[in-house]
């Protein structure tokens, strides 16, 4: 998708981790306000929303659920209980969570695949509508794969929801953070872009060099390797050729 014309002036933020920071740089640089918060309180996000500028501040979580167009919720999954539903009501929320058992705690409904991540976000937020987005990239490559609406070397990210209205806008604020974007379809169909899919992280990325020699070369690479332009006609080629795996299947393959 390109040329949409955004409707969002004011991005909130729950969540300042790396990829809520890395959004907030991307939104400050096209223009946008943005209001952080986290679980620890504004207090902690002064370095932060110095590094952003003047069109940046520090808000509790309720106050940044209240205060976006748009509200980009970036904290693990297992923090859901605890966000802000009255003010998240009637707001579009950009879901970046995925599930990781090992952090989050097992959660049934995922294990056994009744719901996706994001299906699971949704019935905890029945009055918002829920997008997934910005799930799949790591947040250095977030940051340095953006790129101008006209760019040849334009990278595309996918998303999903069951609010077409919802998405569109959601789309709209790609385009303008510098991403072109894939429609992948229903919350229900977000599987295909979480953890252990196709165009999870690993596309974003340029080959590993042989030879690195350990965890600390191996993090140096991943902090400073630019990052690989993945257009949108591949990401439609993967997240419609990707095979499911379950949450159990996949931590047996890390064991």
């Amino acid at each position: 998708m390109r040329g949409s014309r955004a409707v969002t002036t004011t991005l909130g933020l729950i969540g300042a981790g790396r990829i809520g920071s890395a959004l907030a740089k991307l939104a400050i640089a096209a223009g946008l306000e943005v209001v952080v918060s986290n679980s620890r309180g504004p207090h902690t996000l002064g370095k932060l929303v110095a590094s952003l500028g003047e069109r940046a501040r520090a808000a509790d979580v309720c106050d940044a659920a209240k205060a976006g167009d748009l509200v980009v919720v970036t904290v693990p999954l297992g923090s859901c209980p605890t966000l802000p539903v009255p003010e998240l009501t009637g707001k579009i929320v950009l879901d970046t969570m995925n599930y990781y058992p090992e952090r989050d705690g097992s959660i049934e409904q995922l294990d056994r695949q009744e719901l996706t991540s994001s299906e699971f976000v949704q019935r905890r937020l029945p009055g918002s509508r829920v997008v997934k987005a910005f799930n799949n990239i790591d947040f250095r490559r977030l940051e340095l794969l953006a790129r101008p609406g006209r760019s040849a070397e334009r990278s595309a990210l996918p998303v999903a929801g069951d609010d077409d209205e919802a998405k569109t806008e959601v789309r709209a604020l790609l385009d303008v953070l510098g991403y072109d974007s894939v429609d992948v379809g229903r919350l229900s169909e977000s599987w295909r872009f979480e953890p252990n899919t196709s165009v999870y992280v690993q596309p974003y990325l340029p080959d590993r060099p042989a030879g690195l020699s350990g965890g600390e070369d191996t993090m140096r690479w991943f902090l400073e390797c630019p990052g690989a332009v993945l257009p949108a006609d591949e990401v439609e080629r993967l997240v419609r050729t990707t095979a499911r795996m379950s949450p159990a299947t996949a931590r047996e393959r890390l064991d």
